[in-house]
């Protein structure tokens, strides 16, 4: 049987397939998860009737950066409070309310209507504000 010997250029078209492959593998996967963070956030409103874009600036207003780390919030990485990631995820907060939205809503309004040795201060944040908060953290 003869051996015939291709050219170089013979194997560009299988490259331009493979990185097309690639290309639309990873753009499948960003879709996947833009979808996933859409349908997060739309529950989180759902539950919790608060706005998660209004957010931030709470955090800012109130200092809860200087306490928590919380996601997505720049220099929000204070050790004093409890990491605040991953909260929709959690059995409880702060170790003694059942995790739901009114609880997480109460909890940031008063905490030590719930847990009166709490070191969380009582901020003086409306319930409209906790519910932007709990929104926000949520949907992360």
């Amino acid at each position: 049987m003869e051996r015939v010997s291709l050219p170089h250029n013979s194997l560009r078209p299988a490259f331009v397939i493979a990185a097309c492959v690639v290309s639309l593998t990873a753009a499948l996967a960003l879709t996947d998860i833009y979808r996933q963070r859409s349908e997060r956030q739309a529950v989180a409103v759902a539950m919790t009737k608060g706005d998660p874009a209004r957010a931030p600036a709470i955090f800012r207003r109130y200092g809860c950066a200087g306490c928590h780390t919380i996601p997505g919030i720049e220099g929000a990485d204070g050790k004093v409070g409890g990491d605040l990631s991953g909260l929709r995820e959690r059995v409880y907060i702060a170790g003694v309310l059942n995790n739901s939205a009114d609880n997480l809503v109460g909890w940031i309004v008063a905490p030590q209507a719930h847990s009166p040795k709490t070191a969380m201060p009582a901020t003086g944040i409306s319930e409209q504000e906790a519910r932007d908060l709990a929104a926000y953290l949520y949907a992360r």
